[in-house]
Formats: structure tokens, sequence, C-alpha cells
């Protein structure tokens, strides 16, 4: 699997989530961003053209050299800076208070620890910081997570081991943070199975005296 995680996998998911009808989704999921902003799972830098006026500099944890590769058009074109600092989203080379907000879409399903990460991006933010998360999980209906229990071993196997049952929402609290907003839906094309979502922000509440 090593030539297809190295070689293939990052040019499938580029494709995939590059797709023009995630548009307005990227551009909701960033409105209100700005300051310093930890992104991650940066990918091919799919989120760069919605970055809002009043980021200052993103920094990017990406594990796939050949992503970030695919990402330098859209980095070198970006009126915001774009620093990769890392690439792995459990352990942050950052400082505590380090961030004003921080940004994950679709990078949830595939973190091996998922709270380890989110954890790590509570710690890095400034008490007060928010995280834009937009991500695919568990589906609101029994139906369909009975579906997503049965094709998630194969999702895994062939994406890099993207999980459809993960609890976005539920992972985002148990890591500390305060969900401030959420909508949860499905995309209008493909399975539900694969297209249950939630796009929200959630704060980081200033620690107890």
């Amino acid at each position: 699997m090593g030539f297809y995680r190295e070689r293939v996998l990052p040019r499938f998911v580029d494709r995939v989530c590059g797709d023009r009808r995630l548009a307005p989704l990227r551009e909701r999921v960033c409105a209100g961003l700005s300051g310093e902003v930890v992104e991650l799972g940066f990918g091919s830098g799919t989120n760069v053209p919605y970055y809002p006026a009043a980021v200052t500099r993103v920094r990017a944890v990406e594990p796939a050299d050949l992503a970030w590769r695919i990402a330098a058009p859209r980095v070198a074109g970006s009126s915001v800076p774009v620093e990769r600092v890392g690439s792995d989203a459990q352990q942050l080379p950052l400082g505590d208070d380090s961030a004003d907000a921080a940004l994950v879409t679709f990078t949830l399903c595939t973190v091996p620890d998922p709270l380890a990460a989110l954890e790590e991006l509570r710690r890095v933010l400034v008490p007060g910081g928010r995280l834009h998360f937009l991500e695919h999980g568990r589906a609101p209906d029994a139906a369909v997570r009975k579906w997503q229990r049965r094709v998630e071993p194969v999702q895994k196997r062939l994406a890099g081991g993207c999980h459809l049952t993960r609890p976005i929402v539920d992972l985002v609290e148990q890591a500390g943070f305060t969900v401030e907003t959420v909508d949860e839906f499905y995309l209008d094309s493909g399975p539900k199975f694969g297209g249950a979502c939630v796009l929200g922000v959630a704060v980081r509440e200033r620690d107890a005296a």
C-alpha cells in the first residue's frame, strides 16, 4: 500500500476534494477565520481560494509530500502566506496559545486518533480561539448508519484509512471545545453513507482560574 498511499491516493483526494460542488461549503467553513490559522489536513490546498482577507498566515499540517507538491500553484497564488509546519496532526510543532483559529476539512475521518488531534488544536489555540470544521462522519439516520458500518472496512482500505462512522461533533466536544454552531446534512451527490456531513464552529473556552 506504500506506493498507492504515496503516489496514487493524494491525486485521487485532490480530484474528489477539489470538486467544484464543494466550493460553497468551503466558502462557508472558511468564513470568519482571522489572524494566524492552523489548518489540519491541508491536502492539495483546496481551501486556499476561500481564506478571508483577515487571515494573516496559515500554518499547514499535511502528511503527504505529493499533496503538498500538488498544492504548490495554489500556495504560490495565495494572497495569504501559507507555511507547511508539520505532518502529524496528533503532535503539532507549535507552542501553546500560538494560533488564533483552526481549520479542518474532510480530515478527521483519516487521522488515526482524531481526539488527540483535536486536543492538540485546543492546546495551540488562544483562549477564545475558534475551530472551523467541515467533515463527513456518522449519519443521523439509523438506516444510513447501518450501510456505513457495512461499507467502512472497504472504505478504509481504499481511501487511506477513511472512516465513515466517526461522531465528529461528539469528538469536538470531548476535546474540550464548546460547539457554537453546527449544520448537519447530506451531500447532494453520491450515496448517503458517504455524504453525511457536519459544518460548524467551536470555541476554545478560557480555562478556569
